[in-house]
């Protein structure tokens, strides 16, 4: 289950129903109703949701790379990813347990960034961009 007030639109989800997870993006959010609207199957799905149905995805390096960030392993072991002046790195390979974050002058120590929401809200919070 998902905090639907972490969520904004265009957050990459898993929406379940039937016991069939589909990955998707937030199109539509309604806090009366505490609904998610997710559009999954390359935009021809767009169907609404309880909380309850709608999870998280786990921010790993194979997400990273849907994004498109530049890996650099550093010489301590560390990992940095880059987009742009963008900068996110982590302790060792595939552990987002502690990230730190830069963009430009904005320099964020061990965010609440353990999902991919998380990362896109942060990312376009600091530079304005969506993810």
């Amino acid at each position: 289950m998902i905090n639907i007030h972490e969520l904004k639109l265009n957050n990459f989800v898993i929406a379940e129903f039937e016991d069939q997870e589909r990955r998707g993006f937030v199109s539509d959010i309604t806090l009366e109703d505490k609904m998610i609207r997710v559009t999954t199957d390359e935009n021809k799905q767009d169907v609404w949701y309880d909380p309850e149905n709608v999870y998280p995805i786990k921010l790993s390096d194979a997400e990273m790379g849907k994004f498109d960030f530049e890996k650099e392993i550093l010489s301590d072991g560390a990992v940095k990813y880059k987009k742009g002046a963008f900068r996110l790195v982590i302790p060792k390979a595939d552990d987002f347990s502690y990230v730190e974050m830069w963009y430009r002058e904005d320099i964020r120590k061990n965010p609440n960034v353990h999902f991919v929401h998380q990362l896109q809200n942060h990312y376009h919070d600091m530079t304005k961009i969506f993810l």
